[in-house]
């Protein structure tokens, strides 16, 4: 099929080349030079005819999707105590099986399960999270190295506000161990990198932040972290951080809210004018998570304003919170729950199209990696070969109209194949 990553597929193309425009090539021709997009054609020009060609016949080949948010441990109690918000779901949940992870044997034989799932899924990048646990979160990024995909891993770093079951013991320590982790991940990994992960500010000391800060200056790695996600959790940070003007200032104080880190903050369903004009000016990501937004009560992302103010956006799945690693599930779900947020709380916002929620799951969260998420000149080809041929209809569809279809009906069974710079994965 391939020659050093350099080939030529051919079938339906659907990518975006910005917020609001899908491009759709019927029966096209896509062409990968040493891993990266070349060009979409729909007549493939002379000087790639000798390359290696695979005809997908009538199925449809899109980007890979991008992930910016999703919890590894937490994949084992997925559909579990849905009917909890935020704080208790997380003292009910996620502190005691994420403490699971200190034995080595459970570690592995959760993780595999995750990183098998994520293999066969559409996504071909992701900013996950581990636990507190350095040995684990090695498991974790081993597993994820094997699978092919492109990922971020973060080890946890959280010294307060926990059960003493599951809590680091100081921010020295918790700065030890992450420095340990990084020593020696740093240069192991060909497709998983690490990212630093302070779970949130309630529980992180000022000083383990102050510890983290200097840890992301010298190794001059990318962080993840939530934002702005519950009513409840606004108000303890306040209580938390009075010094502070909003919730995103308290990690600006410590340099971990954008420029010169690249970051992506989960959520921000209630971000102030205040809070979105420095991610704006800092280059913050967002990672819209609809799903867990709504299992969670936290509320509705105003996701409109976001893409409207050009910030940059793109989707998680939030599990367990959310229950699978469905970026297209995440697709479907941003449109539908905008249209609420429009109906119930503000007509201002129009709700988000087809099209834009697409945009977040490749583009628009794929850059985040670099180039990626499109088939624009120059970009790495992570892509996915979609079949839609079980999913009968009577009438005749445009290419725009099948990718829709597929977003709201697909589950992993209808992808074909899988590829990440030209590599492929099945």
């Amino acid at each position: 099929m391939a020659d050093n990553n350099n080939f030529v597929f051919k079938g339906n193309i659907c990518y975006s080349e910005d917020i609001h425009l899908l491009r759709t090539v019927e029966q096209g021709y896509l062409v990968c030079l040493e891993g990266k997009t070349e060009g979409v054609y729909k007549e493939l020009p002379e000087q790639f005819l000798n390359l290696p060609l695979t005809d997908w016949g009538d199925m449809l080949i899109t980007p890979g999707l991008t992930d910016l948010h999703i919890h590894a441990p937490q994949f084992s109690f997925r559909g579990l105590n849905m009917d909890l918000e935020l704080l208790d779901w997380l003292n009910t949940n996620t502190f005691p099986e994420e403490a699971k992870y200190i034995d080595l044997d459970y570690a592995k034989k959760a993780y595999q399960i995750f990183a098998d799932t994520m293999k066969r899924s559409a996504t071909t990048r992701a900013c996950i999270f581990a636990t507190i646990h350095r040995p684990a979160t090695q498991v974790l990024m081993d597993l994820m190295e094997e699978t092919g995909l492109r990922t971020m891993v973060g080890k946890v770093n959280m010294d307060r506000n926990s059960p003493d079951f599951y809590c680091e013991k100081s921010p020295k320590e918790s700065e030890r161990e992450t420095i340990e982790w990084l020593e020696q991940v740093m240069s192991k990994y060909k497709h998983v990198s690490p990212i630093l992960t302070p779970r949130f500010i309630p529980s992180c000391t000022d000083e383990l932040m102050e510890r983290l800060s200097r840890i992301q200056k010298k190794y001059k790695i990318p962080v993840q972290s939530h934002l702005s996600e519950n009513k409840s959790e606004i108000t303890w940070v306040k209580e938390l951080c009075p010094a502070s003007k909003f919730y995103g200032d308290a990690y600006d104080q410590f340099g971990m809210f954008g420029k010169p880190a690249k970051t992506v903050m989960a959520h921000c369903v209630y971000s102030t004018d205040e809070e979105i004009d420095l991610m704006k000016k800092q280059g913050v990501y967002i990672a819209h998570c609809p799903e867990s937004n709504t299992n969670l009560s936290s509320g509705i992302a105003p996701v409109r304003a976001y893409l409207d103010q050009k910030m940059n956006i793109g989707l998680g799945t939030d599990v367990a919170a959310g229950t699978g690693e469905s970026i297209f599930r995440a697709m479907a779900e941003a449109v539908s729950v905008s249209k609420l947020r429009w109906r119930l709380v503000d007509e201002s916002l129009k709700p988000v199209t087809m099209e834009e929620a697409f945009y977040m799951g490749t583009l628009g969260g794929g850059s985040f990696f670099g180039k990626i998420g499109s088939f624009i000149k120059g970009y790495e080809f992570d892509a996915l070969i979609l079949d839609d041929s079980s999913l009968p209809h009577p009438q005749p569809l445009s290419l725009k109209e099948r990718l829709e279809r597929f977003i709201y009906l697909s589950d992993d069974r209808h992808i074909k194949g899988k590829f990440t710079e030209g590599s492929r994965i099945f």
